[in-house]
């Protein structure tokens, strides 16, 4: 089929200016997919080890607890806690997408930072509060 060249192409990449709105969007995918299959694994394996027995479950505390003073379980647990933070304040922008409102250039780049910082600060505010507990 011959191509006609006067007609108009649509817009790529490399003609859009980059804003905090193309972020949150690409964040928002990219966390979903890291809580679906690191959230999966990480329940399949607690599943596992509290059906496997006491022995089973407690490698499985020592790793998410007690493995280089609990390291592994934190970095899981923040990475999955701000994961998911990022994209339920993404729902929220999403869902006032979805009503009509906020596509202003401006209303949609303020949308945009509120979700990346409610998502950034209320992790920092959830682990302080674990942090200061000692979970």
């Amino acid at each position: 089929m011959a191509q006609n060249r006067a007609r108009p192409t649509s817009p790529h990449l490399q003609v859009y200016k980059w804003g905090p709105h193309m972020l949150v969007s690409i964040l928002n995918r990219a966390m979903g997919v890291g809580l679906a299959t690191v959230g999966v694994l990480v329940l399949t394996w607690w599943l596992v080890s509290a059906a496997s027995g006491p022995e089973a479950y407690k490698s499985f505390l020592d790793v998410m607890t007690g493995w280089w003073g609990g390291w592994f379980g934190r970095i899981i647990g923040i990475g999955l806690t701000f994961a998911w933070l990022l994209h339920f304040f993404s729902g929220i922008r999403h869902f006032v997408l979805d009503a009509g409102a906020g596509f202003e250039l401006n209303a949609n780049r303020n949308g945009a930072y509120f979700a990346l910082s409610g998502a950034v600060l209320a992790a920092i505010a959830i682990w302080m509060i674990i942090f200061w507990k000692g979970f």
